[in-house]
């Protein structure tokens, strides 16, 4: 199996840019037991700045770079002002880390300053890798040059693509953007594309590479905590938060808000004389990251930072000055013993790892949250992996904070982001594709989709991070990826490249546009205009405006055993009636495909509220779930006018009697063999 990644990402914050490899990596390392490099692979190992081909081996297959789009937009790379290596070695520490996420080769005694400590291996472990570094400091990343390392990776022979880049809403239009055009052509060569969903947080539409012919993976977190005892002064009272502090720190203690001359914790604000080699507490509340907080305190002389934020914001970032983090209530009775004391004090002792520690997953605060801003009768993001603090390889040549200051040489890194989602997933499916080769992109999404969960390991519902409420699709998609159930799915809802044209149809696209994407394939969009998006043949059913009833049609193949009974069973979103029929679908062979049909009846008047339900098939054995989300858009009549739920959407009407049939036909044929 062979993986291409593209690296970059944007934040929320601030642009940043990561890609290339440190190909010097133990995750890097051949396996002795790894065979011949397949005779399929076309790939090259470029040469370039402290990057030899000879670095290549059995794992490492290929390396290229692309700058001629960069230079050609924003002039040649200043190496005077830019430390990047003009080549595919990485200088910033990102693509080092989601390669070895993805694919990296066993290796045992990793960690961080004695933290997460044991042996790290990749979701595939023993698939190849190529790399493709396609984005510049300070977070450039040219069309021209995206585009072309998509036609270069399947030219070169990939079977998967990890790429964990993207750029906040606006969004561009599906046939302008480069990653788009891309993917959709890697999907035509029955390449599955893996996209990060993005860091923009919890606020509703700002979910990235929404494409409905690739995968975007949303973060959770992990059960994996690094707790940390502070111990106020004399006192026995004792607090426990999250951080990474290698060492026991016995200090003064002050409050941020009262030594700085704006009242809060933001750079050169803090009063030095008051905040020198002290511990600075700080809250969020007053508008800063804790990244701004810490670089505040160290600017002012201060030698740790005690940041209280929300609880579903508390998690822990590596950083260039310990930092300790604590939730609102906490830092509130610290604050509390700061005022009540002359000479308040703090010791904070070491942190230390635990597992297994209180429910998970949760879904990220900073994971990006559907609906698609481009076509919102798809949902997205498609479902979500960990993406929390995750220790993955990284480049000795860069200190783990990546901030110049940090004097810290390290071999493996924790990163938070759902550019660490992205690898999981793409190493699941590199899984997939060898255990399944015949499987195109479209039945291994579905697989991944329909076999999510979507409660924690208390049995309750998964938390929406940067909430108190319990998740919806647009906060995890179809749920959280499991490995195991993906193998074995029992149905999927498959599709090929020529499916997703009426699609394109729908949303105005003409058949010179959609033509040149699909290859100049002979297009009449006139012959479509009964299709509407919702009608794309997706592992989740989103109708983002129901004004009446509406049938709805999905067709599942039979991927399992040659003979199977699936029952249907759903859950209604609030308001709206949901029949499906036929509620028993009979196959009597592999890969056969049975359709069946949803209609959703509004019963409540409402405007812009989406409602989520599922629809589930079931054998005894396997559960096929789809998310059902629906937004009904009915206004309240006006007085002496009457409403009635039956009106139905034409385009949509099946009558029963055609249902009656198929089912006939099914149980006929089933008794015929």
């Amino acid at each position: 199996m062979i993986l291409f990644s593209l690296r970059n990402t944007i934040s929320s914050c601030c642009l940043r840019s990561f890609q290339g490899i440190w190909p010097e990596s133990k995750s890097f390392r051949e396996d002795p037991s790894l065979g011949p490099v397949p005779s399929s692979w076309k790939g090259e190992c470029i040469a370039g700045e402290q990057f030899s081909p000879s670095l290549c081996n059995k794992k490492l297959i290929g390396a290229r770079y692309y700058i001629k789009g960069y230079e050609h937009d924003i002039g040649p790379l200043n190496k005077s002002s830019n430390p990047e290596f003009r080549s595919s070695r990485d200088r910033l520490g990102h693509g080092t880390h989601t390669s070895s996420t993805a694919v990296g080769s066993p290796v045992a005694g990793a960690g961080f300053g004695g933290l997460a400590m044991g042996l790290a291996r990749g979701g595939a472990p023993r698939a190849r890798l190529a790399i493709y570094k396609i984005c510049w400091s300070p977070g450039y990343c040219s069309e021209i040059d995206i585009l072309g390392a998509f036609e270069d990776a399947i030219k070169d022979g990939v079977h998967v693509i990890s790429a964990s880049f993207g750029a906040s809403p606006p969004l561009r239009p599906y046939l302008s953007s480069s990653a788009d055009i891309g993917s959709f052509h890697a999907m035509q060569r029955g390449i599955h594309v893996i996209f990060s969903g993005g860091n923009s947080g919890s606020d509703p539409s700002l979910v990235e590479n929404v494409t409905p012919w690739a995968t975007c993976v949303g973060a959770t977190t992990l059960d994996r905590h690094f707790p940390t005892q502070i111990i106020l002064g004399s006192t026995n009272i004792t607090f426990l938060g999250e951080g990474f502090i290698d060492q026991t720190l016995k200090l003064p203690l002050v409050d941020g808000s009262s030594i700085s001359t704006t009242g809060a914790c933001d750079v050169n604000k803090l009063i030095p004389r008051l905040a020198f080699r002290k511990v600075v507490l700080c809250f969020s509340t007053g508008g800063d990251s804790s990244t701004i907080a810490g670089l505040a305190v160290y600017l002012a002389g201060g030698s740790a930072l005690i940041f209280s934020q929300p609880s579903t914001k508390r998690i822990p970032d590596v950083s260039f000055i310990p930092i300790l983090h604590v939730d609102i209530n906490q830092g509130t009775q610290i604050l509390f013993y700061i005022q009540t004391l002359k000479n308040p004090s703090v010791q904070i002792n070491p942190s230390r790892t635990s597992v297994e520690d209180g429910p998970a997953p949760k879904v990220a605060y900073f994971s990006s949250r559907g609906p698609s801003s481009l076509s919102p009768a798809i949902l997205k993001p498609d479902l979500s992996g960990p993406g929390v603090n995750i220790l993955a390889a990284w480049p000795p040549i860069l200190p783990p904070s990546s901030v110049p200051i940090d004097r810290r040489i390290v071999n493996w890194n924790l990163l938070s982001g759902t550019s660490m989602a992205c690898p999981h997933v793409a190493g699941i499916v590199a899984l997939l594709k060898s255990a399944h080769p015949y499987w195109s992109p479209a039945a291994i999404k579905s697989a991944l989709m329909t076999t999510a969960y979507t409660r924690d390991t208390s049995g309750d519902r998964i938390l929406a991070g940067g909430t108190v409420k319990a998740v919806d699709p647009f906060d995890i998609g179809a749920g959280h990826v499991n490995p195991l159930k993906a193998f074995d799915p029992g149905l999927v809802y498959d599709l090929d490249a020529l499916d997703y044209v009426p699609f394109l149809c729908a949303l105005g696209y003409n058949e010179a546009q959609i033509g040149k994407l699909v290859n100049q394939v002979k297009i009449d969009c006139s012959k479509l205009s009964s299709f509407e998006m919702e009608d794309l043949n997706y592992p989740s059913i989103t109708v983002p405006n129901l004004q009446s009833r509406a049938t709805i049609k999905r067709t599942l193949t039979n991927v399992g055993q040659k003979r199977a009974i699936y029952f249907a069973d759903f859950v209604s979103p609030e308001g709206v009636e949901v029949q499906v029929w036929p509620n028993v679908l009979i196959f009597t062979k592999h890969l056969q495909k049975l359709s069946y049909y949803v209609t959703l009846t509004p019963t409540k008047y409402s405007k812009g509220r989406y409602d989520f339900g599922e629809i589930m098939w079931f054998d005894g054995y396997h559960s096929v779930r789809s998310p059902l989300v629906v937004c009904v858009n009915l206004q309240m009549p006006h007085e002496g006018t009457n409403f009635s739920s039956g009106e139905e959407v034409t385009r949509a009407r099946v009558s029963l009697t055609m249902v009656e049939q198929v089912s006939h036909t099914i149980v006929k044929s089933f008794m015929v063999e």
